[in-house]
């Protein structure tokens, strides 16, 4: 999802959050054909949600996505997050402790620093191509995954490419 205070008329929610006690309203658009990665990646994996994101605004957005609470068990907000000189960074034995099974899908490279072997970079969408099929092209890398014995012989090999 892409977020922003900005007023906008095209987008998919529109939350009010209470963050230091301020309110703000907040904009979300939801990436093109989310709906269908979510469901299709549902299927192959247990998912999670490891966000950098306060709690306050994430659990809203989170349980618009998933209202009934089953697509994602796991969530985990910035207070999961190690910072470091303002950095946030995930740790992914949180989520699964066998490093073997997991991997991490996000657009921020800070958020691998500490398991880079794990990581699966993805362009940031800015909530503006509406065109845009990110995540209808990993797909095809996901289901591949799900069938080696350790995902970091496969994603450690960018890395030395």
């Amino acid at each position: 999802v892409f977020t922003t205070a900005q007023s906008s008329r095209d987008c998919d929610l529109i939350t009010e959050v209470l963050l230091d006690r301020r309110s703000l309203l907040y904009y979300v658009h939801k990436r093109p054909h989310l709906e269908r990665f979510l469901d299709v990646v549902g299927e192959w994996y247990r998912l999670a949600v490891y966000t950098a994101s306060r709690r306050e605004y994430a659990r809203i957005v989170i349980d618009w996505l998933d209202p009934h609470g089953t697509l994602f068990p796991v969530r985990l907000f910035r207070d999961s997050c190690i910072e470091r000189e303002g950095v946030f960074l995930k740790d992914l034995a949180l989520v699964e402790p066998d490093m073997s099974r997991v991997c991490l899908v996000d657009n921020s490279p800070h958020s691998f620093l500490l398991s880079p072997d794990n990581a699966i970079p993805v362009e940031a969408w800015m909530g503006t191509d509406r065109g845009d099929r990110g995540l209808l092209e990993l797909l095809p890398f996901l289901d591949a995954l799900r069938f080696v014995s350790d995902v970091r012989t496969v994603l450690s090999l960018r890395r030395v490419i």
